[in-house]
């Protein structure tokens, strides 16, 4: 198994490998150009299908928009994310149809080992985040490495993520908590 399928697969792999640095590369210039792009830019649904294979036609990234890979990221039909987002996807980002994601959202995948010794190494992995249909991000949410958010969720501007939360739920805070039901 390559470096880059252990990192897709959520195993311990060395960040440093050579497909793994020609992606970021990619992605970097391709995110560099989206800096200075509108929605309204006729080459904009170009860059984003070239950074996000199978970008919807109906869904919206407005830029400034920043991701490692581009090619772990998966968005459903009308998708709408707001200014400044950042994707970090080294594990699977799927944001399911209809999902709203305000300004300044982090959603970051990769994990450094806990041992400093470890952490030295330049080793990581990467766990998947993914986000149900029909949710809403506020502003400034941070999501970590391995949640998954149920369809239909609220989290409240400024919430840090760090485990599950269930369908049809509102959660706010830091760490994020669900507040209540919403079905």
């Amino acid at each position: 198994m390559t470096e880059f399928e252990k990192m897709r697969n959520g195993e311990l792999y060395d960040f440093s490998n050579e497909q793994g640095i020609k992606s970021i590369e990619h992605a970097n210039r391709l995110c560099t150009r989206l800096q200075t792009m509108t929605l309204f830019d006729e080459d904009y649904r170009q860059v984003m299908a070239e950074l996000i294979p199978g970008f919807p036609a109906s869904s919206t990234i407005c830029p400034p928009f920043h991701c490692d890979h581009g090619h772990g990221i998966k968005i459903g039909e009308n998708v709408f994310i707001n200014y400044g987002t950042t994707m970090l996807d080294e594990g699977w980002i799927t944001i399911g149809d209809r999902t709203l994601i305000g300004p300044n959202c982090q959603l970051v995948t990769p994990n450094h080992p806990i041992d400093y010794m470890e952490r030295r190494k330049t080793v990581e992995t990467g766990f998947p985040i993914t986000i149900g249909e029909d949710c809403w991000l506020g502003a400034g949410v941070i999501v970590c490495p391995g949640v998954t958010i149920g369809a239909r969720s609220v989290i409240g501007a400024g919430s840090v993520v760090a485990k599950d939360i269930p369908a049809d739920s509102m959660a706010v805070g830091n760490p994020a908590r669900v507040i209540r039901k919403l079905r």
